[in-house]
């Protein structure tokens, strides 16, 4: 099975940077899923309604949040009613929408989705591997699920590196999000689980993450209450993994980096 899934989407340059690139990609890779995570796409924080429908039209079938998720309210109805938008699984019982995503694909092979919010320097949440466990109970990987992806959305690498040896062997994939920042270190760990801290931002990289310097660079360098983070609006990067798994065992293949546009160096 063959999996593309690109980080935060962050802004108008992000989402521009998906629709200028994903066509291009999907050409290429000729994927059977592709997931997204999207909290920043509407001006730097949530994604709306409208955002969502149209990124599933580029082609996008699943799409994860994180600690912006209801950052925009019309998010809050639209959830309830599209399974294939994923809030962080661990969030208190009672929560609108879903942390697990279940489909079968045209050709009968079943895959999940699971979108996970980290703890360690980020909004209380429940305890991400007691949630992430539970879930996994009732599926086996190879047998009545060909492909499971997991999102950890999440600051400290530490926190996403002890989530892959976690569940490393019993998930195809466990990708980082958040960070906004492509890490160096995609590889497949010792029990066949592909890996990277984090897919880095599909969005403007002459920025501070993806706001802009003049609106970032006074938080770090005077003691005054901070403006408000105004998104970068120039060229974005579309930064993501590309997946490819074994159906038999569900476990990886291999496991490449992407990157189109922008000013980071291109990786496909």
């Amino acid at each position: 099975m063959k999996i593309i899934f690109m980080g935060d989407i962050y802004g108008r340059s992000g989402r521009e940077a998906v629709e200028r690139h994903l066509p291009e990609i999907i050409a290429q890779k000729k994927p059977d899923l592709v997931i997204a995570n999207a909290e920043n796409a509407a001006h730097g924080r949530g994604l709306t309604g409208k955002m969502a429908d149209e990124f599933m039209a580029m082609g996008i079938d699943c799409i994860t949040l994180g600690n912006h998720s209801w950052s925009q309210k019309d998010i809050i109805p639209y959830i309830q009613n599209h399974k294939n938008l994923l809030r962080p699984l661990n969030l208190p019982s009672g929560t609108p929408g879903n942390g697990v995503w279940e489909h079968e694909l045209t050709d009968g092979r079943r895959v999940m989705v699971i979108s996970l919010m980290l703890r360690t320097f980020m909004e209380l949440s429940d305890d991400p591997f007691a949630a992430v466990d539970t879930a996994l109970r009732r599926v086996r990987l190879g047998q009545n699920c060909q492909m499971i992806f997991v999102d950890v959305h999440g600051e400290a690498t530490s926190e996403k590196y002890a989530m892959g040896h976690f569940l490393d062997g019993r998930v195809s994939a466990v990708i980082g999000s958040h960070s906004h920042v492509p890490t160096a270190d995609a590889h497949i760990l010792v029990g066949g689980t592909a890996y990277q801290t984090d897919a880095g931002m599909c969005g403007c990289y002459d920025s501070v993450v993806g706001a802009t310097k003049q609106s970032a660079l006074p938080r770090f360098l005077k003691k005054v209450p901070p403006v408000p983070l105004k998104p970068a609006d120039g060229e974005g990067t579309l930064c993501g993994a590309f997946v490819e798994t074994d159906d038999r065992s569900g476990l990886a293949r291999s496991i490449t980096p992407l990157r189109y546009g922008g000013v980071l160096p291109s990786a496909a």
